[in-house]
């Protein structure tokens, strides 16, 4: 699979074969995604062979690789043809901790309304923006830094999906936090980056009452008091 000839053959195939396939259709057929569907398959049998979630993410990263040239491909040339490997790929991605990847992926997804197989019972967009949230918040409880970037484009990517209250909260809590990250007395931040902070959490507690935000509210809109009196 490190072949760059074998790669790039992979890549152009499926970008032929994505172009020519209607939305209204699926990729089932087409040489290169039945190739993949069949790699995905033997794949996803060494997965649950691992009981540890961790210990699936690893693999994962070890065995995307393998599927970049047909992703690229059909993202390249698609037009929203139903694809099994895709989306599966873009949920591999985020478990693989390769956020910015996943959401490439998303973006393709979600514009053309690809539905996920079976197996996954949330919707398309539920899963992009909960993977995400779930990850950022994970990361911040901890005290490590999540790209709010990734947060950002997770926000924009889904804002027109429909999900669950509580799964939208979660991305306004991780959001909210992200902006708010290294803000204090002494460091305000860009102009109004206290308030994006506030009224992301606002929105959070109101999507979901538990969602966990409401003592990092009290600190920001402290904060926001303060920094309202020194200016004033």
């Amino acid at each position: 699979m490190t072949n760059p000839c074998r790669r790039h053959f992979q890549r152009v195939t499926a970008a032929q074969a994505a172009a020519a396939t209607a939305p209204e259709q699926t990729m089932e057929g087409a040489t290169q995604y039945e190739l993949h569907l069949a790699q995905l398959h033997q794949d996803r049998q060494r997965l649950s062979a691992i009981q540890s979630r961790e210990g699936k993410g690893k693999l994962k990263v070890e065995l995307l690789p393998a599927y970049e040239p047909y992703v690229a491909g059909v993202i390249e040339a698609g037009h929203g043809a139903q694809d099994e490997v895709l989306t599966t790929i873009m949920v591999w991605r985020f478990d693989a901790g390769e956020w910015a990847g996943g959401l490439d992926v998303a973006a393709y997804v979600l514009q053309h309304s690809l539905k996920m197989p079976d197996r996954f019972e949330r919707s398309t967009g539920c899963i992009v923006a909960e993977e995400i949230a779930e990850a950022a918040l994970k990361a911040q409880k901890t005290g490590e830094a999540f790209p709010i970037e990734i947060l950002t484009r997770t926000a924009e990517l889904t804002a027109e999906e429909d999900m669950p209250d509580e799964a939208r909260a979660k991305l306004m809590l991780a959001l909210g936090k992200a902006t708010l990250t290294d803000l204090d007395e002494a460091n305000p931040g860009q102009p109004g980056q206290v308030q994006a902070g506030v009224d992301l959490l606002r929105r959070a507690i109101e999507l979901h009452s538990s969602c966990g935000g409401k003592k990092d509210l009290e600190r920001a809109e402290r904060l926001l008091k303060k920094h309202a009196g020194t200016a004033g």
